[in-house]
């Protein structure tokens, strides 16, 4: 027994040491505040079922640059755009490099441009492409009369729902018509349908489950040693998940090889080639290089396309459903801008987005209450650096909560408030620039998929707000919208948001 009580007694002593002896470290590292981690799980437990929310809550006792101890990883939190500006633009060179979570690992190692080091060949090869080949704005341009087709087959399908007094999911036929301008874009086929019996649900759900398991707390993230086992599960979860998209995505390119292989032109016709199409005539030219495009590199390229594209696109045009219709000022304000500039009846067209300037500030509205991404994708710092008077160590985990930066007092007037005139007259800008509104990052890590994610936004909720007047179900107006939120990657509706249509 004697044995026992000494054995223990040394063990106590001996974590108490460590532990105090981690505290002195931190103080004399000077790293940004934070709150005082327990022994072992650090600040876990301080994260919550929201951790942007809680990180927020955090940064107002501690600071818009803090410190906190995840396990065993050291992680860094910004919260005010101008420490932002330090981390993504002053010095984005040292914190370029993804923090990459075990889950995705196996994925992202392989062609994930999202996780690729920024320094690597590769990841350099496959940024140009997307830069010149797939999203600049000569293509995107060519492929207008595509993405024209799915938001009519839009208005049609919610004017069909309207005639019948039924109810529209607006996330889904959101996410349908998301997946679809993406699909008509990349393959010039659907990969959904429209149709309440069509495959979109379980596509959506797929995607969402991604989504959400990449994103969830993992014992593997935090205590790297435990991380061989993957004992939640996830790693493998995810890696299914992948493959059933990959089964699908296999199969376009093989029924284009095939066509291609039959025609011999290995051209569309008339020249309109889609993004399959680009990137198959690029494989061509380069053969089997190490930076070629090989079958695992499209995989993994249209796996980050769709995955991030079709749900963040569809959450963002939900979540401001829900605030316009919160918001009935707001909404009559969007019809009657849209009422003026386009003609009734016809679809809003993508050249007409810059003539709407109140849809726009909508959409910023959005983006600044809702990010998509609410802690941006994570970040390395590659060297100890300091930043605001701190030291930010070698191998820290860098988070960049934008949004808590959505609500930052000392930046918006009213930040609760759903008010999107604040950004009429106002030059704030989302394409990584302006600190304040950065949904898509900044920096050289910016979403290369910027540019058609801002079309098909616009198009889906102009279309929706153009052609249609929307009402809550009365049992919907008489209990309340319920404004949860589900964490993962991406800030979803907890649950999902219903409203009645009347044509216009």
């Amino acid at each position: 027994m004697s044995w026992f009580l000494l054995c223990l007694s040394w063990f106590v002593v001996s974590l108490v040491s460590v532990y105090l002896l981690d505290l002195l470290a931190h103080a004399r590292r000077r790293l940004p505040p934070g709150p005082l981690p327990l022994p072992l799980i650090g600040s876990l437990h301080l994260l919550g079922s929201q951790p942007h929310r809680s990180l927020a809550l955090l940064a107002k006792t501690h600071g818009p640059l803090m410190s906190l101890r995840l396990g065993a990883v050291t992680t860094v939190v910004v919260s005010s755009p101008a420490v932002a500006r330090e981390i993504l633009q002053k010095q984005d060179s040292v914190f370029a490099t993804r923090s990459v979570n075990d889950a995705v690992r196996g994925h992202a190692a392989r062609n994930s441009v999202p996780f690729l080091p920024h320094a690597s060949p590769r990841w350099r090869a496959l940024r140009k492409i997307m830069a010149t080949e797939l999203f600049a704005p000569h293509r995107l341009d060519a492929l207008q009369g595509l993405r024209s087709d799915k938001v009519s087959e839009l208005a049609a399908h919610v004017g069909l729902l309207a005639r019948q007094g039924a109810a529209v999911d607006v996330g889904r036929v959101a996410f349908a018509t998301s997946l679809n301008l993406l699909s008509r874009t990349i393959f010039s086929v659907d990969l959904t349908s429209l149709d309440d019996h069509g495959g979109s649900k379980g596509f959506q759900v797929l995607v969402a489950e991604i989504m959400e398991t990449a994103g969830s707390p993992n014992v593997s993230d935090f205590l790297p040693a435990l991380a061989g086992v993957d004992l939640q599960g996830l790693r493998r979860r995810l890696e299914r998940m992948f493959a059933r998209l990959h089964l699908v995505f296999d199969a376009q390119v093989d029924e284009r090889l095939r066509a291609r292989d039959g025609d011999g032109t290995g051209k569309k016709k008339d020249g309109d080639d889609d993004f399959l199409d680009v990137l198959l005539d690029i494989a061509a030219r380069e053969g089997d290089g190490k930076d070629g495009l090989d079958r695992d590199t499209l995989r993994s390229l249209f796996t980050d396309l769709f995955s991030a594209g079709s749900d963040t696109s569809s959450s963002t045009v939900e979540w401001a459903m829900v605030e316009l219709l919160r918001s009935p000022s707001s909404m009559a304000k969007a019809h009657n801008e849209l009422a003026r500039v386009i003609a009734s009846g016809t679809n809003i067209s993508e050249s007409d987005i810059e003539r709407l300037p109140y849809l726009q500030a909508v959409v910023k509205e959005t983006f600044r209450l809702h990010p998509p991404v609410p802690l941006l994708l994570p970040r390395q710092a590659q060297a100890t650096v300091s930043v605001a008077g701190y030291t930010v160590p070698r191998g820290a985990q860098v988070l960049v909560n934008v949004w808590a930066m959505g609500r930052d007092e000392a930046v918006w007037h009213e930040p609760e408030r759903f008010a999107p005139e604040r950004f009429l007259g106002r030059a704030v800008d989302y394409r990584g620039g302006d600190f304040e509104l950065i949904p898509f990052g900044a920096g050289r890590r910016i979403c290369p998929g910027l540019p058609l994610a801002i079309r098909m936004v616009h198009l889906i909720l102009g279309t929706l707000l153009h052609r249609f007047r929307w009402r809550l179900p009365v049992d919907v107006e008489t209990s309340g919208i319920d404004m949860g939120e589900k964490f993962g990657v991406t800030l979803t509706k907890a649950v999902p948001i219903s409203a009645m249509a009347t044509p216009i």
